[in-house]
């Protein structure tokens, strides 16, 4: 999870890779610039988008709901990073309406502040922009994650664009991978797939660790993880692996080389196009397999 020793990380690598400090991050300045992030999309779904506002127990989240434009369709929920909704975030959420799903991108820091959080190109290198989103972060805890996943599933669930038939999927990036996993225990009757990325907190020794409720739910799940978090954890994999094959859960988790705590965010300092296409193809895998 994001903090000051994920970020010496994140510095070391990039002096080891300085191609990607030359990288143009004025594309991060434009929606048209993000887009230009992802390889061209065969058989893509024409979408449409809209802000939208969920009554949770804490007050009114603002969220970004993108949906294939003609018919309903399984739903996922995607629990953003620690900059929390912002335009990269929007433009994924697009990315996978247009694979044929009704995708909601939540604020997860709407008790605190409207999204965008922080301005256009943040970076969580930047000391002042961790002064702002970690005292958020650290207002949420394990029961605001059960209550805002109970409210986002049943706002899903709700809308003409949902086909409710099918099971819902969730992905969390960062922070939002406790997230998910509690999702998926807080509604398992709904919820058939979730997915990690660069998730933190998995899997730890105190009585609130995620992958307690394992044995509580149903989902396929999918753990994409970077290779420095298994570097300063290396059991946290093999402690999930084990829970999932005590309740006979399928899941792939897999440690992506070469690949820093943050490398799917498409404007992530440490964003690696290709590990972050092959962990996007294993997620539409999962949901193709899974969301039926």
């Amino acid at each position: 999870m994001c903090d000051n020793d994920t970020q010496k990380d994140v510095e070391a690598y990039l002096d080891r890779h300085p191609e990607m400090k030359r990288r143009d991050f004025n594309k991060l300045l434009t929606a048209a610039g993000l887009a230009t992030l992802f390889p061209p999309m065969a058989n893509a779904q024409s979408i449409t988008g809209r802000d939208v506002e969920i009554e949770t127990p804490d007050g009114v989240a603002d969220c970004y709901f993108a949906y294939p434009s003609l018919g309903a369709h399984a739903a996922v929920l995607v629990w953003p990073d620690i900059l929390a909704l912002r335009p990269a975030f929007r433009e994924m959420g697009k990315r996978l309406a247009r694979s044929g799903y009704a995708v909601l991108t939540v604020n997860p820091f709407y008790r605190d502040a409207r999204s965008p959080v922080v301005g256009r190109g943040a970076s969580f290198g930047n000391p002042e922009i961790r002064n702002i989103v970690l005292p958020m972060a650290r207002n949420l805890n394990e029961e605001t994650h059960f209550t805002d996943a109970r409210a986002f599933v049943s706002w899903l669930d709700a809308q003409p664009e949902v086909d409710t038939s099918k099971g819902i999927g969730t992905t969390g990036y960062c922070m939002g991978g406790p997230m998910v996993m509690r999702t998926v225990a807080a509604v398992p009757d709904r919820l058939a797939a979730g997915a990690t990325f660069h998730g933190g907190g998995l899997a730890t020794n105190q009585p609130n660790s995620p992958h307690l409720l394992i044995p509580q739910t149903r989902a396929a799940m999918l753990h994409c993880v970077a290779e420095n978090d298994d570097e300063s954890d290396p059991q946290a994999k093999e402690t999930l692996r084990a829970a999932y094959a005590a309740a006979n859960i399928p899941a792939e988790i897999e440690v992506y080389e070469d690949a820093m705590h943050g490398w799917c965010a498409i404007d992530s300092q440490v964003y690696h196009k290709a590990q972050a296409e092959r962990a996007w193809s294993r997620l539409l895998n999962l949901f193709a397999e899974n969301l039926a």
